[in-house]
């Protein structure tokens, strides 16, 4: 698996200087958000407003109404809990051009509850006239800026930094998921970096017998709940939902939508936080703690199928270990 360092750096900064009206914004976390160097090359086109995200929201809006197109850099947390109401009037409401790139999303940081966003996408897919898109690799990562940028109104974005796997060969497509697995025994449904852990996972689970179907997300809203139901209606067992997110309001909550709303009949097993704030510690741990791995997955299909598959940890592939983002920051903000 070829892994790229920091893929959103590089393609935001080939992006930004073609097009001039983009506008760099940064509330005190720029090279945290990969975005210090353009700030160093590029000053014309960068924009600081301090730990004040409030005022950053309602400053973008501003820029919007005069025909800039801001891209916000936060920790994804900072860009919905903190400046809600500007959010809204500044932004959603009026549908300015605004980008809200949001670094960090879920279980990505060690820095516990008050840097985690881990009910953003059921916070931002039910404001009216935004659009919500994930990066599950650093092709997406490379590719999500253009795409967001092609939105007329305002777009949230969760964003994937420092050193990133390419998984896919194709940019990201908004509105169109991507068919990993065409099985016909699961349907497993993931976004974000749980893609990747339902791929060790399917590899394992295709030896033993169990056919699956992958979809990966990209665009959570709009959400393509047709797409979603053509799906679950050719699997024999049912659905499982695998995300980086708590899994009331996320894409557990967006697929029982459809599959209720349609009535179709298909067990669901939401894999995610289950009501609950993460606590700090590694990638790898939060996700195995929480659930939301790949021996997690292979567990949730044996109880979905009612079969035994006989997988253990030494069966699925290598679990990937991340550096540190800063020797200077072993908290990893």
């Amino acid at each position: 698996m070829e892994m790229v360092n920091r893929p959103y750096a590089s393609a935001f900064e080939a992006y930004a200087v073609q097009h001039p009206e983009v506008l760099c914004l940064s509330a005190d976390l720029t090279s945290s958000c990969e975005i210090d160097g353009f700030r160093d090359r590029h000053p014309d086109q960068f924009l600081s407003l301090g730990m004040a995200e409030q005022n950053m929201l309602s400053f973008a809006g501003g820029l919007g109404l005069a025909g800039f197109r801001p891209f916000l850099h936060s920790f994804g947390v900072f860009l919905y809990r903190r400046p809600y109401d500007q959010l809204i009037a500044s932004i959603a409401y009026p549908r300015r051009r605004v980008r809200l790139m949001g670094f960090l999303p879920g279980v990505t940081t060690p820095g516990g509850m008050t840097h985690q966003a881990i009910e953003d996408i059921s916070v931002m897919r039910s404001i009216p006239n935004m659009t919500v898109l994930e990066a599950g690799d650093a092709t997406e990562v490379e590719s999500i800026i253009a795409a967001a940028d092609s939105v007329d109104g305002p777009v949230y974005c969760r964003i994937l930094r420092g050193a990133v796997p390419r998984l896919f060969d194709s940019p990201l497509v908004i509105g169109k998921m991507r068919v990993l697995a065409g099985g016909s025994d699961v349907l497993i449904v993931t976004s974000g970096i749980t893609t990747e852990e339902a791929i060790r996972a399917r590899a394992a689970l295709e030896r033993a017998g169990v056919s699956v179907r992958h979809l990966h997300l990209n665009t959570l809203k709009p959400f393509d709940a047709a797409a979603i139901l053509d799906h679950a209606s050719a699997v024999s067992h049912g659905v499982i939902t695998l995300e980086n997110h708590l899994v009331t309001g996320g894409i557990g909550s967006m697929v029982a939508e459809a599959l209720a709303e349609a009535g179709l009949a298909r067990r669901l097993i939401r894999l995610g936080l289950q009501d609950t704030y993460a606590h700090g510690g590694s990638r790898p741990y939060l996700m195995r703690h929480y659930g939301m791995d790949a021996l997690s997955l292979v567990r949730a299909v044996e109880r979905l199928t009612g079969e035994t598959t006989g997988i253990d940890e030494t069966a699925l592939e290598a679990v990937r270990v991340e550096a540190v983002h800063s020797a200077l920051k072993a908290e990893a903000l």
